[in-house]
């Protein structure tokens, strides 16, 4: 008697085993069809451009970019003895040092403003977000004629101090300055609005609390606002590190990558390499190295920074 009972226990938990290993399927089957519209443009814009790009990195190619012959990793050492991508690498950097702290500490200022609670406050919340609705082509034309050497407003008010005129976009020395500054204009609409949408979400009975205790403005920016803000500052500063990283509008439209390529940033150096030169394996090669840079910082990023952040 006890052994058929055990034989049906056994039974019992085979078929329970079975039952569970079917819904699990079921849930797989229901999750995989959830994410195929996301798996099949992934796969398309993605997945496939990141496979035929390490693909073509390990060719030279013909002007219409089928690979011709296999040269293994030549392309990468040629690009690491190439003068011209070292400079375009080192004008990547500085413009990413110029143009990631700036944009956050413009924005964070004016997100700090437009959080008071004064009358007529949305007005400048629309205008300091006003940029983020501006096209690229048409931000860089606009200051195109600010950084123009005998019209533009920059060059006339250095006139005004009885100053010599600045070849802003024609200078070595001033060119790359000049499109960080362009650049952090064009970006600081939508880190604002980030920003400012962080600030609103921190409770007001933190600060309520510190009032009490007679805190000062400063001390619960510092304590208060600073960390309640972390998770937001984390973000946007990554978001901006890569954009920084991937930069190709207003380069192209206000310098071309000039002068004496001080402004040839490795986005603009892939599309020259590819579109000007016609060499699609080397141009894939620039863009493995760019995609293995943003990846590595991203993961430090993450590594170290996330250390500091205070979620709620």
């Amino acid at each position: 008697m006890s052994e058929i009972v055990y034989q049906q226990e056994a039974q019992h938990s085979v078929d329970f085993l079975k039952e569970k290993r079917k819904q699990r399927l079921q849930h797989l089957l229901k999750g995989m069809l959830f994410l195929l519209p996301s798996i099949l443009l992934f796969s398309v814009f993605l997945f496939y451009p990141l496979g035929k790009t390490i693909y073509l990195s390990f060719f030279l190619t013909d002007n219409r970019g089928d690979p011709t012959v296999f040269v293994g990793l030549e392309n990468y050492l040629e690009i690491f003895k190439s003068p011209i991508f070292l400079k375009s690498l080192k004008s990547t950097l500085l413009f990413a040092l110029y143009t990631v702290p700036g944009t956050i500490i413009v924005s964070l200022f004016l997100a700090v403003l437009a959080n008071e609670k004064l009358r007529g406050i949305g007005i400048f919340r629309t205008v300091f977000s006003s940029s983020m609705g501006i096209s690229v082509a048409a931000a860089s034309v606009f200051w195109m004629f600010l950084f123009h050497p005998t019209i533009g407003w920059l060059n006339r008010i250095v006139k005004a101090f009885g100053l010599d005129p600045i070849g802003w976009l024609t200078d070595p020395n001033w060119a790359l300055l000049s499109v960080s500054v362009s650049t952090i204009w064009m970006n600081v609409g939508f880190t604002f609005l980030i920003l400012l949408g962080g600030l609103q979400s921190i409770d007001s009975y933190l600060y309520e609390s510190a009032d009490i205790d007679g805190a000062g403005y400063f001390y619960k920016l510092r304590r208060i606002t600073i960390p309640m803000l972390s998770p937001t500052l984390f973000f946007v500063l990554t978001v901006t590190l890569i954009n920084a990283f991937q930069t190709f509008g207003q380069v192209d439209m206000l310098t071309r990558g000039g002068p004496q390529n001080e402004t040839n940033l490795i986005v603009y150096s892939i599309y020259q390499e590819a579109f000007m030169n016609y060499q699609y394996g080397t141009a894939s090669a620039q863009a493995i190295i760019l995609f293995v840079i943003i990846l590595v910082l991203t993961i430090i990023q993450f590594k170290l920074g996330e250390r500091k952040v205070h979620y709620q």
